[in-house]
């Protein structure tokens, strides 16, 4: 799978100071206990959760969002929503920029993310994906049709999978063009005539006097110097995740027109938020 690169390379790499190494302790430390603490309160409520209900989630998915709205309480981001995510059966496509998308958009609604393979066999993150239900996909298109048909059985389960058209990340600055694979998923018989895909903004806002491209991790940016550059800083900035209409499937004829019009509004939102 391709990473997208920047023409302007890495942002320089912060000198952590005494400040910076207290910072990270103060708020590393309790990140660590909130997150490893829940997930150990996730998979013990799981087995009771999964013989009852299977695919269906109706409890632990409340721990993942507390988690979530609670880390940017601890490091000290600025948590912002606009507009009102989707309550009934359907899906979600955002823009891609940072691994701080999971917290933003977990912390919003109750989801089930889409990710590439690769993400089960990262440390920590890969650990709290497969806890959270997340669906592990190729993209290949020689398995096209069975990842469909794994789309197709957690949607028919009630689920919101939440999903990145882009198919990699980018700086925050810019949203790469979608992907339009996975929305034939969506063209089903048994789910055209009432899906809804809702179109989702994540905008991120750099602290006062850092790097505009602070947030952004993508290419071949190590998670581990990204999260201690994230802890260390002495200002925050904040996130804004906004939430367009949705689009009723059964409105476009097929994945591509669907694709373009969800990408349109992103593109769009991102643009004016950044101008």
């Amino acid at each position: 799978m391709s990473v997208w690169e920047s023409e302007d390379g890495y942002p320089q790499p912060l000198k952590l100071g005494v400040g910076g190494i207290v910072r990270i302790i103060l708020r590393g430390l309790p990140l660590a206990v909130l997150v490893f603490g829940c997930l150990m309160l996730l998979l013990i409520l799981r087995l009771v959760e999964k013989p009852i209900f299977g695919l269906r989630r109706p409890w632990t998915p409340y721990i993942t969002q507390f988690v979530c709205r609670t880390a940017f309480r601890l490091m000290g981001v600025r948590f912002v929503v606009q507009g009102t995510p989707i309550r009934d059966r359907g899906a979600v496509v955002a823009n891609h920029s940072s691994w701080l998308d999971i917290f933003s958009l977990n912390a919003a609604q109750q989801v089930y993310f889409v990710s590439k393979a690769e993400v089960a066999k990262w440390p920590g993150i890969g650990w709290l994906a497969k806890a959270t239900g997340t669906v592990f996909i190729r993209r290949d298109r020689r398995e096209a049709l069975a990842q469909k048909k794994i789309f197709e059985d957690r949607l028919l389960a009630g689920h919101q999978l939440l999903f990145f058209p882009e198919g990699t990340s980018s700086d925050s600055l810019r949203v790469l063009p979608f992907k339009t694979t996975l929305f034939e998923a969506f063209f089903d018989p048994r789910l055209k005539d009432y899906m809804l895909i809702q179109p989702v903004t994540v905008h991120y806002q750099a602290p006062k006097g850092a790097e505009a491209r602070f947030y952004g991790w993508w290419g071949d940016m190590e998670f581990g110097p990204h999260l201690l550059t994230t802890l260390a800083a002495p200002r925050q900035g904040r996130v804004e995740v906004v939430y367009h209409p949705p689009l009723k499937v059964a409105e476009f004829t097929n994945r591509k027109v669907l694709a373009k019009s969800a990408e349109d509004q992103i593109r769009a939102s991102l643009k004016a938020r950044l101008d």
